[in-house]
């Protein structure tokens, strides 16, 4: 079925919503102003046994937690559609495919350069297939070949006049022109963005969105530690868990739909086995 009009290369426009969304864009235009920020603490007793069970057989490129992260959000956006939306130009889209985006760093120094990782996932991808091709973005973006992204933004580098190109980038973006080939590079047109921060030895926190592009969701996955929880008799116990800084766009849904989608991201990762099944198959909280 071809483009419709008022539908964009990465986007369906949405005509048939209530009046609160419609109006929403038209009062706050600008996504930076509507962000909101959630957070939420993992409990990973069943992520470690599960992910020993995984690595029990020594395969070259282990399981790991981030892997499972990435797994988790791409469920969790293609069962709760509304999260993988976006707000250009005033209009209501619905994302036409399910990525999510990160950056690779290439040697862990201060001189260590940085590459872009991106994943378009479909709805029959599992851990499995969400893991081998995490392996094959983060070997590319570790080798000697330049990147995509890196490739163009040190083209754009070299050309003259940066404060028009800056406005005729931004008049493109804004209308849903941008050449494909910008958009296929560029981790702020993709479903999710996510970041690494344990890896780093930092713990999760807020991150902004952009005003650039089309991402709607960024998630912050902090260091694994253990923390305090407390059962329904008040009783303490030290467990190893996680905590995850997410970043949304208050426009596209209401705190109910939200709020449920990030309940089901937590019980995807506090019952990783769900993750071996395909990221289309619902899931029952």
């Amino acid at each position: 079925m071809g483009r419709k009009w008022g539908d964009r290369k990465d986007g369906v426009l949405l005509k048939d919503i209530d009046s609160m969304h419609y109006i929403m864009p038209l009062m706050y235009p600008n996504r930076c102003d509507n962000e909101a920020f959630l957070h939420v603490r993992v409990d990973l007793t069943n992520a470690g046994a599960y992910l020993e069970r995984k690595n029990a057989g020594d395969p070259p490129y282990r399981y790991n937690l981030f892997q499972m992260v990435v797994t988790a959000v791409l469920k969790t956006v293609n069962l709760r559609p509304h999260l993988n939306r976006f707000i250009a130009n005033k209009n209501l889209y619905q994302r036409n495919e399910l990525t999510a985006a990160f950056t690779v760093k290439k040697i862990f120094s201060d001189r260590g350069g940085e590459a872009l990782a991106r994943i378009y996932a479909k709805e029959t991808d599992t851990i499995d297939t969400i893991h081998d091709e995490i392996f094959r973005q983060i070997s590319l973006c570790r080798s000697d070949r330049r990147d995509e992204s890196t490739a163009s933004m040190d083209l754009i580098q070299k050309i003259p006049g940066k404060h028009f190109i800056g406005c005729v980038a931004r008049f493109l973006d804004r209308h849903g022109w941008m050449p494909k080939a910008v958009i296929a590079t560029d981790p702020y047109y993709c479903s999710a963005v996510l970041t690494n921060l344990g890896s780093l030895k930092l713990d999760a926190g807020y991150h902004h969105m952009t005003n650039w592009g089309t991402n709607s969701l960024f998630c912050a996955i902090g260091l694994i530690k253990k923390r305090p929880f407390y059962d329904e008799a008040g009783n303490l116990e030290m467990r190893e868990s996680v905590d995850l800084g997410i970043t949304i766009d208050e426009r596209i849904s209401d705190g109910y739909y939200y709020a449920k989608s990030i309940r089901l991201l937590q019980y995807l990762l506090e019952n990783p086995e769900l993750l071996e099944r395909p990221l289309g198959e619902p899931v029952e909280l």
